[in-house]
């Protein structure tokens, strides 16, 4: 199993219950394709990925429409080489709005050998995304620096951010008029369904994180004869798209931020930051307040330094990069080293503004947004009090879908019983997708298995290096078969245990800090966390 470079990984593990097979499918097209298949793959191969091809399918702006105006959708594969062949194997890795393309190489590469070879991987680019065609950017640079206080101390601080979101929506009214009421989950899985075909399968494989969560379920309310293996990994609550599941995460992120906290505090000695973890906590908040009197390198404010520190809730591998650049403004007052963190894990650039294009776009359409302000910001308040770390720039985040130009659907009821058993894994301190969307979904889907890294707090769990985990995960893939508790459908399946939290950084690693943070090169499984896993974007 691939682990993420640089992080040292322990299992443990606690198993509930027995190992069920699921019941044989449907041959599901585990010989070649048939003669429907329609795409022709090219060779697109990488340094990382050498096998990777390419190809594309066109599919129909409005699928009310088939005859009218057609759209392209990039895909990505890395094909199977065994005599055994189970099919398609689809893979996502969130968003909405994350590119899918480099997702085959990832997921082909991380499985044992002999199960990724029993599978075409295939990854795409869902409609208005990467190379997707058209790809979406409604406002190039929107996350430049320097951005409005997220929170909004005083009525023009607010009136600058709500015009700001305002001007947004309506940048993307006017630029995608004919695309954006076809921006939604439902016309993304039907999509799916279109490369399914052209791939000349009865049947899919679909595994997908965090948002593609979301699509998943969503596939297989609309096609569940057309599923023969479903993995969803860190679950959208599908009762709360998408104010609620946001308001959901706001108190998640702040208990992700107190446990970076208490580790910085763990690890005074390396630090110096206190090792009360109340103490460490304000030290952060109070590093927030100086940047926004003054921006570190005329570059990072209060919003930058949020947004720099954030994919620390989403991957604690991050932690002692972050901790050391922390470390290094409060008690050396290096602008410098804060800079260059913002630079590395919170920078947006062009390929964020896509994907926070089709981010909103989505959720803007998916389901209904409160159009009184009023709302919003009182709503915003209350969580504050509680949860100061991420509630108003998510808030903000969000905020174009109270002015929308297009008018929302209501979202789809996902629960099924017509399905063969589904394989999801949720870990308890999620701060993306938190743990009770695990188990609404494990509830609504009917057969549904549910294995939970206890005490985790990573978004995105399986293939990660946690053995424990991905050993579930190959048996499903490979045989079929899902772990069965004892208990009600609520319960976990089956437990496993955290991988361990990092260590500081030292020596060598130390110095470089930031300048070379692992998981952040092209392709690697961190920059898929934390720009793409989340249903942040």
């Amino acid at each position: 199993m691939t682990k993420r470079p640089g992080i040292l990984f322990a299992v443990g593990a606690t198993v509930a219950g027995l190992v069920t097979a699921a019941p044989p499918p449907a041959t599901a097209d585990t010989g070649a394709p048939s003669a429907a298949a329609q795409l022709t793959w090219t060779d697109c191969g990488t340094e990382s990925y050498p096998r990777l091809q390419c190809s594309s399918v066109s599919t129909p702006l409005d699928h009310d429409d088939p005859s009218g105006r057609r759209i392209t959708l990039a895909l990505s594969r890395i094909p199977h080489t065994s005599k055994t062949f189970q099919g398609p194997l689809f893979v996502n890795p969130g968003g909405p709005g994350g590119s899918g393309l480099s997702m085959a190489g990832f997921v082909a590469s991380s499985l044992p050998k002999r199960i990724a070879a029993q599978y075409d991987v295939i990854g795409f680019d869902p409609r208005g995304v990467g190379k997707s065609r058209p790809a979406m950017d409604c406002v190039p640079k929107y996350f430049a620096p320097l951005r409005p206080d997220s929170v909004p101390g005083s009525p023009a601080v607010e009136e600058a951010n709500r015009n700001r979101a305002r001007s947004f929506a309506q940048a993307c009214g006017e630029k995608y008029p004919d695309l954006l009421p076809h921006m939604d989950t439902v016309s993304a899985a039907k999509d799916l369904d279109v490369i399914r075909q052209a791939t000349g399968s009865r049947q899919l494989n679909y595994f997908g994180y965090s948002y593609g969560t979301y699509l998943g379920a969503v596939y297989a309310k609309l096609f569940p004869e057309r599923v023969r293996r479903l993995v969803l990994d860190s679950n959208v609550d599908p009762e709360g798209v998408w104010y609620d599941d946001n308001i959901g995460q706001n108190y998640a992120f702040d208990a992700r931020h107190k446990a970076f906290a208490a580790w910085v505090a763990k690890h005074d000695s390396a630090y110096g930051l206190g090792s009360d973890p109340a103490v460490v906590e304000r030290a952060w908040y109070a590093m927030r307040d100086a940047v926004e009197a003054h921006p570190a390198g005329a570059t990072v404010g209060a919003s930058e330094v949020e947004d720099t520190f954030l994919p620390g809730g989403y991957y604690n591998g991050y932690w002692p990069y972050l901790a050391d650049a922390f470390a290094a403004y409060v008690n050396d007052h290096d602008q410098d080293a804060l800079v260059k963190a913002y630079k590395k894990l919170g920078a947006v650039d062009a390929k964020g503004d896509n994907g926070y294009s089709v981010y909103t776009a989505v959720q803007c359409r998916d389901a209904q947004w409160p159009r009184e302000w009023n709302t919003w910001r009182n709503d915003s308040w209350i969580v504050q009090a509680k949860a100061p770390f991420f509630t108003w720039n998510n808030t903000w985040y969000n905020a174009p879908c109270a002015d929308w130009p297009v008018e929302p659907l209501n979202p789809v009821r996902v629960s099924n019983s017509s399905l063969p058993p589904v394989l999801l894994f949720q870990a308890t301190e999620d701060a993306a997708t938190p743990y009770e969307g695990g188990v609404t979904l494990h509830s609504k889907l009917r057969g549904s298995s549910l294995v939970v890294e206890q005490g985790g707090g990573n978004h995105g769990i399986t293939l990660s290096g946690n053995d424990c985990l991905d050993t579930y995960l190959a048996d499903y893939l490979a045989k079929g078969t899902v772990p069965r508790g004892s208990g009600s459908q609520a319960d976990a399946d089956a437990v496993c245990a955290k991988s361990p939290d990092p260590n500081p950084l030292t020596g060598k690693a130390a110095a470089k800090s930031v300048k070379s943070v692992p998981g952040t090169e092209s392709g690697s499984r961190g920059s898929v966390l934390h720009t793409l896993l989340g249903f942040r974007g």
